[in-house]
Formats: structure tokens, sequence, C-alpha cells
């Protein structure tokens, strides 16, 4: 079912494709397209469930929506971008490289079932953002010789043209998280923001990382190696968190953590893919509610801490500078390395979360 100009309502009805490039609900262009109580199956490759793209917008409540082929998402976007904003449905992919939603456009997602059998969860490209609200979320992507590592939800950039370069979007507001396999969050070869409140994460056996903020290996021509690392912003607001933040000297990471969230952690400086390094750094924010958790020595470019910094046991960690100066003697065999400390945390330029409200729309009268 194409549009592309024009509005198309598509309600309580079932659609099955069979062929490659075969997307079932597709908006392009000029389009607008509302759909609701519908059944969609797609089983070749490169067959979206619902999708947009050229600019196109689509609106979609209640959805059954399964895939099976390879780069075949649930939710699908493609070059031009465009609008999709999801209430409701189980939106499932069962192939490899087709994660639950794919963005290379603005998407929005409310109290929906997304899961992925065969792909990471999430993928976001370029200047393009996905948001969740009160949204269960399943990745289970497989090892790859190709990629540096393997991970759950990834926003980079990947240089085929998709989409325009800029800032990639991933804010998450309650509901669950869940990776099958490997590191939850990476990013790579773009600006990127992160946004998680309340959310339930459950990590796989084997994570490597809770966040990874670097240079990739090139393999897949995301960028210039050596040159490829991200510029991200992540804020946690009442979050619990598990597992190490990674980042080099080609990436810049801010990172936040607001309102009683807990980070679980060390935080390392990988220098693998950061070629011959750069003026990279890693910042880290800690509200006075909020707690570090320090599970290996770190090192970190700047801390500022209003919060409490300790290990499992509760001994408090020493903090102490890349000149030798000690910020905070403690008892803890851990170390963490800075550029510099202070006890004190600005908190202005932490993201907050936005609401369902602001996306939702009214479903239309043809469809009620």
């Amino acid at each position: 079912m194409l549009t592309t100009d024009g509005t198309s309502y598509i309600g309580s009805s079932t659609i099955d494709t069979d062929a490659s490039g075969a997307a079932c609900i597709f908006a392009y262009g000029d389009a607008v397209v509302y759909t609701a109580d519908t059944k969609i199956t797609t089983q070749q490759d490169t067959s979206g469930g619902i999708h947009a793209a050229g600019g196109g917008t689509l609106y979609a409540w209640d959805m059954d929506v399964e895939t099976s082929g390879e780069s075949a998402a649930a939710v699908r976007s493609d070059r031009g971008g465009g609008t999709m904003v999801v209430n409701g449905g189980t939106y499932t992919s069962n192939g490899v490289g087709s994660p639950a939603v794919y963005s290379t456009a603005d998407i929005t997602v409310n109290n929906s079932e997304l899961t992925a059998n065969g792909s990471e969860a999430v993928c976001i490209e370029g200047l393009n953002s996905l948001r969740l609200f009160d949204c269960d979320l399943v990745g289970n992507m497989s090892d790859d010789d190709q990629n540096d590592s393997t991970w759950n939800v990834i926003l980079y950039q990947s240089m085929s043209g998709d989409s325009e370069v800029g800032n990639s979007t991933f804010e998450m507001n309650g509901g669950s998280l869940t990776a099958k396999n490997g590191g939850m969050f990476y990013t790579t070869n773009t600006e990127s923001t992160f946004v998680l409140s309340d959310v339930d994460i459950t990590y796989a056996k084997d994570s490597e990382y809770f966040l990874r903020c670097t240079g990739n290996n090139n393999q897949r021509g995301w960028g210039t190696s050596g040159e490829n690392g991200a510029d991200c912003h992540f804020t946690a607001i009442g979050q619990d968190m598990e597992g190490d933040v990674i980042w080099d000297s080609i990436s810049d990471l801010d990172f936040y953590m607001t309102e009683g969230s807990t980070l679980n952690g060390a935080v390392t400086d990988d220098e693998t893919y950061a070629g011959s390094g750069g003026d990279g750094y890693c910042n880290m924010y800690i509200s006075a509610d909020s707690k570090w958790v320090v599970t290996g020595d770190s090192v970190l470019s700047n801390l500022y801490s209003e919060g409490s910094i300790v290990d499992k046991k509760g001994n408090t960690v020493t903090i102490k500078g890349s000149d030798g100066t000690v910020y905070v003697e403690g008892d803890s065999s851990y170390t963490v390395t800075v550029d510099s400390y202070s006890d004190s945390a600005d908190l202005t330029d932490a993201s907050s979360s936005t609401e369902w409200a602001d996306y939702e729309v009214e479903k239309p009268d043809a469809l009620a």
C-alpha cells in the first residue's frame, strides 16, 4: 500500500507481502497515512512493515506487524526521512540486520512491544530521532567479525547517504529495554543525544559495556579511520545503569546523572580505534542524589560530583589528578584518575525528558 500524495486511511485489514522490497504500508513524499488495527506480515528482504521515506508522514494505532527478511525493520524509514507516530501494538522483526526500529526519520512510539529477534533493537542514523514512551524493547544482535563490538542500540552515521549528517537522538521514558547479546548503547561517527528516564534495563550475560562512545574499525565505511569518533551527550534521569562507559580521545562525551541515578561500572579510555589520537574528552556530572558505584580503575577528563562515588562494598574511591594530585583519599582498591575534579556539578546542560502528550495524534474518525 503505497501513498505518494494525498491522504490514506487503512484500518481493520490484513496485508501480506512475499517479495523483495515489498513494504506493506509506505508513506512517501507529500503523503499522509493513517492506519489502525491492521495485521501486517512481510517475508522477504528490505520489506519493512510500516515505512516512511522522502518526507512522508505515517500515523499508526494498535498494529500487529511481523517481518522476516534481512534489512526489514518492523518500523522502518529510509532516505529523505519523514515523520512516524506509533501508538500501541506489537512490532516484531526476525531477520539479520532488521532492527525493530530503523530510524532515518523522526519517530515516536508509545506503549508498544518492539522486538528484534535477529538484530539490534534500534538503529538511528544521522540527523534523526527515536522517542519511546512506556515501550518494551528487545534486541538480539549476533556477533559479526566486521564489527568492532556487538550492540543493542546504535546511533551512528553510515555515510551511505540515507541520512543527513547531524545529531542522532534516542530518548526512552519508562518501559523496559532488553539486550540478549552484546553491549547496550554504541555511538560512533556522529553527534548523538541519549536521554534515559526510569527504564527497566536487562543486560546480556556477556555484556561488553553500557555505553561505548568511540571511533570504529571502518570495515563498514563509517567515516575515516582515526577520525570517526562520536560527540555524545548522555543524560540519565532517575535511571539505574550497569556496565562500563568506554570513550576515546577522538570522541567527546558529556555524561550526566540526575534525579537519583546510579551507575555500576568503570569509565575507561580505549584508544583502539583512535588512530594517532585527538583532543577528545569524557566529562561526568553527578547530582547530589545520584551515585557512581565504581567497579574498576577508571580514567576520565573532568569529574563534577555532588553525589556518592564508592565501590560495591561502600568504600570511598580515591580520586586523583593525572598530575598526581589527590582530590579524595579513599579506602577502596579502585582509583579514578581525572584531569580535574570538583565537588560541585553544574547540571544546566543536562537533558530533560519529554512527554508522550507532546507527540500524540488523535485517531481520525475514519478509523475510530
